[in-house]
Order: C-alpha cells, then structure tokens, then sequence
C-alpha cells in the first residue's frame, strides 16, 4: 500500500498533472454552460491528510457551498468541488439571468441548478481522469450543502474517510471578470492511487 510520503515523493508531479487536465476541463465545460469565455490560472494542487482540510481553503466559520459525489466503478472515492458564496451567486445568476449583484438566499431551483453544475463539472472533470488513464470512472447522484467550510469539510473526514485518509485538493481561479474560485477535492481509496498510476506506465 502506497503511504502519503511514497505518493508525496515518487508521483506528486503526475497527480499534479492529472489534476491539472481535469480543472481545465472542468473549467471548459463551466465556459460552454455559461457561454462565455473563461480563463484558468494554473491551479495550485495539494496532496494532504483528510483531517487538514477543514484548514486549507480558509476560515471554517465562512460560509461556502459544496458539491459532494461518490467516485465508483474501476476506483473508489468521493468528490468535492467547493465555491465560496460570492462564487457560486455568480454562476447561478449567471444561469438564471439575474443582475450579478442578487445575493438572496439560495431556492430549491437555486439549488437544483447547482446541483446540475457539480454534474456537469464532475463529469468533465471525470471524463479527463478516465480517458487519460482509460479506467471507467463514473459519479454518484451530487450532494449539495451550504453550510461552514468546517461543516461540510467534516463529511469527507468523516464519510468519505472510510476510502482513504488523503485528498488531493486542486485551488482553481477562474477569470478575474467573474471573480469565481473553486477547489477540486479528489479522494480515492488507497489502492485507487496504485490503479491510477500503473494504468500510466508507472510501476508501483
């Protein structure tokens, strides 16, 4: 079984990679959904523990939205994408055609909208993962929660922790006109990682 280290040392540039390939893709289909043009900066990826999460993306008493999903078929995990609240108001009134101002409260059709974002960016997000290691990777139904960042945090050391104790977390800025920032939270089991990586050539 690969440890933090071995993965840290040996294969963080291809985990790298493979995270970089699936933001941008994530990032196209986000652009084509919203019609417009949309520019990535070169994510900031991370390899660490579970239990650091609830640290790493900023205070756990601001409220975010996050997108949760079940990984399944030829590996195992759990996927997160998470905005902060100005984030996600934009690209839901962006789908809604409302001013980019409106910060109601979010509805159910809010939600449902986001919902069908995760969809679609886990998805695409998926599909690079899949086509570039030809595994069959396929998402769960999402699950979408607002709430503290230490609070939805909490689900995937918790729930998800039974696949594994390490994430892989991708920090990715989109156009600065839009000003949306997202982070890509991938959890495989353990041996996904050595699926993963022998499915690229690499002996584990």
């Amino acid at each position: 079984m690969l440890t933090l280290q071995e993965v840290n040392t040996k294969y963080f540039d291809v985990l790298k990679e493979l995270g970089n390939i699936g933001a941008g893709n994530a990032t196209t289909a986000i652009a084509n959904m919203l019609g417009l043009r949309i520019d990535m900066n070169v994510p900031e990826v991370s390899f660490l523990p579970v239990e650091e999460l609830g640290t790493a993306i900023g205070a756990e008493d601001e409220v975010i939205v996050g997108i949760m999903l079940g990984v399944e078929q030829d590996i195992n995990g759990s996927m997160m994408f998470l905005m902060d609240m100005n984030s996600a108001h934009h690209i839901v009134n962006r789908l809604m055609m409302r001013p980019d101002d409106y910060a109601e409260a979010f509805d159910e059709m809010d939600l449902s909208a986001i919902k069908e974002i995760g969809n679609i960016i886990a998805g695409s997000y998926l599909s690079a993962l899949s086509g570039l290691t030809n595994l069959t990777i396929a998402p769960t139904v999402p699950f979408v929660a607002v709430d503290m960042a230490a609070a939805i945090l909490s689900v995937p050391a918790v729930q998800f922790g039974i696949f594994g104790d390490n994430a892989l977390m991708i920090n990715t800025k989109f156009s600065d006109d839009l000003g949306i920032q997202g982070y890509f939270i991938l959890m495989p089991e353990e041996d996904s990682y050595e699926k993963i990586l022998t499915s690229l050539g690499l002996t584990v």
